[in-house]
């Protein structure tokens, strides 16, 4: 079989793998165990027929492998057909012009400002909801990121415009510790509760596309693409840690991500309006 034919298939299946955070030895076995499989078809291992895995196992009976190795290709094969046959939904992405209409719609400045980040910085909702007021970088232009996806610390972009509606939003209501407190000051805004605020929004804007937090995440990356930034940048941006390509990820600078303007820069009805008091940034 051809590298051409199976690196995309090989790639693909690494990339699920890493989300279902198998282990590195467990990743190895699988690809081998696959490859094992395309050598024995003599072509690619996603046209294989449920005939040819079974005659396989019997080859791999009668050449004396011990039970341990067909096991493994047995679990190796199931999960690549799965994953192989698993749709992948391409995600909703509104435009920028849905996008502004949607942000001028939500229920209240908290969660005009909660949404704006979620789009603006690109953050994950359990991200937005678990921020606070000294996460925010004004000085530097960056959002701290505590404890995100796989517990790590990070950074993310704070725009301009994002950071006006934040100092907006701190003026009116002068968080103490979280950011966007729930109903008790004491404890975070849900991440069902931001939700149902995305849903009022998109309801109220008069938007079909179904919008939820995460939906102004991918629209975040989807928009920096189209400005035509790079894609190790966005990578970063997002918080994004994949097998095969963190080492090119740690090699954007800092400096590079408060370079880039943020697609929420771009919503012209979002633009801070004219002799505005502004008050001290939240930090």
């Amino acid at each position: 079989m051809t590298k051409q034919a199976i690196s995309p298939l090989r790639q693909r299946m690494i990339e699920d793998m890493a989300i279902r955070k198998f282990a590195p030895k467990t990743q190895h076995d699988y690809v081998q165990r696959v490859k094992d499989f395309a050598v024995f078809l003599g072509r690619s291992p996603d046209t294989a027929k449920s005939e040819e895995v079974r005659s396989f196992r019997l080859h791999l009976t009668s050449s004396g492998a011990g039970t341990p190795k067909i096991n493994a290709t047995v679990s190796a094969l199931r999960f690549f057909f799965k994953v192989m046959h698993e749709p992948r939904k391409v995600p909703v992405v509104p435009s920028p012009e849905e996008v502004a209409r949607f942000l001028e719609a939500a229920p209240s400045i908290k969660y005009k400002a909660a949404l704006s980040v979620a789009y603006g910085a690109g953050l994950r909702v359990s991200e937005v909801v678990t921020l606070k007021v000294s996460d925010i970088d004004s000085e530097r232009m960056m959002l701290r990121v505590e404890q995100g996806k796989g517990r790590k610390d990070r950074h993310a972009m704070l725009s301009p415009v994002l950071l006006e509606l934040l100092r907006d939003w701190y003026r009116i209501a002068r968080p103490q510790g979280w950011l966007f407190p729930g109903l008790k000051p004491a404890s975070p805004m849900s991440t069902r509760q931001l939700t149902r605020a995305c849903h009022t929004a998109a309801d109220m804007a008069e938007i079909t596309k179904r919008i939820t937090p995460h939906t102004l995440r991918h629209s975040f990356a989807t928009h920096l693409l189209e400005q035509n930034i790079d894609i190790r940048v966005i990578q970063v941006l997002l918080g994004h840690a994949k097998l095969e390509t963190t080492a090119l990820y740690t090699r954007v600078a800092t400096n590079t991500i408060r370079e880039v303007m943020s697609p929420l820069d771009r919503l012209t009805p979002l633009t801070p309006k004219k002799n505005e008091p502004r008050d001290t940034p939240p930090a």
